[in-house]
């Protein structure tokens, strides 16, 4: 692993992926509010389903509620943030104090949020300091290994989800396309075989999205 244990190569993949997870289910959560709020009483069902997530929700206003803010919801986008800060704490000389407060500060805008009367306005200053913390990983962070584990981290989980909600060949193989350096660039070993498996079945006239799904799963089976 170069200059960083595997633990904590361990730590800062983990990062990237929890808050790339927390930015990408935020925009979709956005995306479905008035929609869940107005008209549709199956949207967080089909949410839950590509998620692949239990539904414990008893309506689309519980879904809303404990989804976004619920700690004690182990898949809600509160305890993903959680996992995102705790990871975060752990890695701080590594990342430095500037980097870590936007994920702070990412925390506390949702908590303000679950409270408030207008939480998309809220939870958009969430997403742009969640932005910001991956612009300070640019800024901050002089060891190259580090940010790449946490880039590596960042488009296995922003592809996983991509791949769930079957979005378009282009995006799916532009996402690809920015995984494979970023694998090369953590020094963290990988599986080569399920990464070309992947890149076959993205490339197909036709996605086999659960295939591509299992493929990556495998990448870091090593």
């Amino acid at each position: 692993m170069g200059i960083i244990t595997v633990e904590k190569a361990d730590h800062l993949f983990w990062l990237g992926r929890y808050s790339e997870r927390v930015y990408t289910t935020l925009k979709l959560y956005c995306d479905g509010y008035d929609s869940m709020i107005d008209l549709d009483d199956q949207y967080h069902k089909k949410l839950c389903e590509l998620l692949d997530i239990p539904d414990i929700y008893e309506s689309k206003d519980d879904f809303i509620s404990r989804y976004g803010y619920d700690k004690t919801d182990p898949n809600s986008i509160i305890s993903n943030l959680l996992r995102a800060y705790d990871n975060a704490i752990v890695m701080r000389d590594e990342i430095g104090t500037e980097t870590l407060a936007y994920i702070q500060m990412a925390l506390y805008g949702l908590e303000a949020a679950a409270c408030s009367e207008a939480p998309m306005i809220r939870i958009q200053k969430v997403v742009d300091n969640l932005l910001a913390f991956w612009g300070c990983v640019d800024d901050q962070i002089d060891g190259r290994c580090i940010r790449g584990v946490m880039k590596f981290g960042k488009r296995v989980e922003r592809l996983d989800l991509y791949l769930r909600f079957q979005r378009s060949p282009s995006e799916i193989r532009r996402n690809y396309s920015r995984l494979v350096p970023r694998a090369v660039e953590s020094g963290m070993p990988y599986n080569k075989e399920a990464l070309e498996q992947l890149k076959q079945t993205i490339q197909a006239p036709v996605i086999d999205y659960d295939a591509a799904l299992t493929q990556l799963g495998r990448i870091l089976d090593v």
